[in-house]
């Protein structure tokens, strides 16, 4: 799932219907559970992202530094790399390699759903709270 599409879900669930605060309030666990499972499956979606980029970046460092077999560049479909680099320079080709970057973009947008997520969790958690404090504020009015 996207993020917007996570926003617009949890725009809907977390709305609070004041007239059933009876049946909100048993609905928490539910959403609780909800998206605990989807921070669940974010989460594992983040480390595969991980593993992938660091057996990538491990790649592209044998790839630079001329260490790849030629069976390994067929399989990756690379040419020989031509030029000769320093050591201390590796880093600069690594971190502006294309399908590197676009790992790593993948895997900053994982980080920011799960932190969405979490987030929206807490929310969740202290959505109790809140209903609670909606039932003291009705009884108070009502002169209870």
């Amino acid at each position: 799932m996207t993020l917007s599409e996570y926003r617009q879900m949890v725009e809907a669930d977390l709305k609070i219907d004041e007239t059933e605060l009876d049946s909100e309030s048993l609905r928490t666990p539910q959403l609780h559970s909800k998206y605990l499972n989807f921070l669940t499956d974010e989460k594992l979606k983040a480390s595969k992202l991980e593993y992938d980029y660091n057996r990538l970046k491990k790649y592209k460092w044998l790839y630079y530094t001329g260490k790849l077999s030629e069976e390994e560049l067929a399989d990756f479909g690379w040419e020989p790399f031509q030029l000769s680099i320093l050591k201390t320079d590796i880093d600069r080709f690594l971190n502006a390699d294309e399908e590197l970057q676009l790992i790593s973009n993948k895997l900053e947008y994982q980080k920011s759903v799960i932190y969405y997520l979490e987030n929206i969790i807490k929310v969740i958690s202290n959505r109790q709270w809140n209903i609670r404090s909606a039932i003291d504020w009705i009884k108070f009015t009502n002169g209870q």
